[in-house]
């Protein structure tokens, strides 16, 4: 038998990061709202956690795949670099 926990981390990691980052304004919204019992707002926390890593992930994996071209100084193209958003 999977524990709760490993059984919805298993579900975050096939969660597109469209739908983890719907999921986490979910429970964002929820905690916020306050009516939800303390018990439960410590499993929406780490729910919450788990979708923010699984997005934070999936954005980073992202960028690595963003390159830009590097040219030589005739501008002749190079090779590629990481991109750098900074």
């Amino acid at each position: 038998m999977v524990a709760p926990m490993a059984e919805d981390n298993a579900q975050i990691a096939d969660l597109s990061f469209e739908d983890a980052l719907r999921s986490l304004e979910d429970v964002v919204r929820r905690l916020e709202g306050g009516d939800v019992p303390l018990d439960q707002s410590i499993d929406l926390y780490e729910r919450g956690e788990a979708l923010r890593r699984h997005c934070q992930a999936r954005l980073d994996a992202a960028q690595e795949r963003i390159e830009k071209i590097v040219q030589d100084p005739d501008g002749k193209p190079q090779g590629t670099e990481p991109f750098d958003a900074g």
